[in-house]
């Protein structure tokens, strides 16, 4: 199965970007105490720490070496399913910012007082993709495809609190194939370890993010159609755990929503909230 190549080309070659354009950025505004990484910049803190959906370990992991570089505050990461994560927040875990592949999860957080529903900004949508570590022509990457006797298992993120995973069945459910790749699931913590039974092996097609391959020449993936499934409207939002580390808290925030933090997501696939929702 082809690549869809008009997305790919386009994801790749803002993929081939080169760092300084993102260094250059922050440089820019950093004098400017209105914009948002002259917020950053005045981050005065060692470190952060951040709960974060796993689709998102690429982009941020780029977007956390570029805040440390404009702020001097180190960024540690803690990626997860959203749900999961979201328990972790209400139960008091020492998150900082806490950025969900669900958006309601973030409201959750906030209407039991954990986090400054201030903060709170919607900072993308996501797209899901079929996936194979299988080359070829052969390759299966449709949805209608995993129902065929040849693909024994098919790797999605746990829907119970996994949206990607969510998103995965609905998907399956709209083309009416639900019933007979259901006995076929194998099912990951969240949508990087889906990606891992993949790539290893252990599942011969998964349902995964767009963020966590469209920058990689490895595996076959098509997109999914996203009015297949609902929107993954994708939030993120600065905890009130530790407020000696507040302000750099909404700072982190702040740089991910940033122009210079909204072209990184663009990069790995993510539809911001100003340029279509899913």
């Amino acid at each position: 199965m082809d690549r869809p190549g008009g997305v790919r080309r386009a994801l790749l070659a803002l993929a081939t970007a080169p760092a300084v354009a993102l260094a250059a950025a922050l440089a820019g505004c950093g004098s400017d105490p209105d914009t948002t990484t002259g917020s950053a910049t005045r981050a005065a803190v060692e470190d952060i720490t951040v709960a974060a959906a796993s689709d998102l370990r690429v982009a941020f992991e780029e977007l956390g070496a570029s805040f440390t570089d404009a702020t001097g505050t180190e960024v540690t990461f803690s990626f997860g399913s959203s749900g999961q994560l979201k328990q972790q927040v209400l139960n008091g875990a020492p998150f900082d910012v806490f950025a969900s592949a669900n958006v309601a999860f973030v409201d959750e957080v906030v209407a039991a007082g954990r986090a400054d529903g201030a903060t709170q900004a919607t900072y993308g949508f996501g797209r899901i993709v079929v996936y194979t570590d299988s080359p070829g022509p052969n390759a299966v990457t449709t949805l209608d495809g995993l129902a065929a006797a040849e693909v024994r298992n098919v790797a999605i993120a746990n829907p119970e609190h996994a949206p990607y995973g969510l998103a995965a069945e609905q998907a399956l459910r709209a083309v009416g194939v639900w019933d007979e790749v259901r006995p076929k699931l194998v099912l990951g913590e969240n949508v990087s370890d889906t990606l891992r039974l993949a790539t290893t092996g252990n599942a011969d097609v998964a349902i995964v993010a767009l963020s966590l391959v469209a920058a990689v020449d490895d595996g076959t993936w098509t997109l999914v159609d996203d009015a297949l499934h609902e929107p993954l409207e994708q939030a993120l939002v600065a905890t009130d755990v530790d407020p000696t580390k507040a302000e750099a808290a909404r700072a982190f925030v702040d740089h991910v929503t940033s122009p210079a933090g909204r072209e990184v997501l663009r990069r790995y696939g993510f539809v911001l909230p100003d340029e279509g929702a899913g």
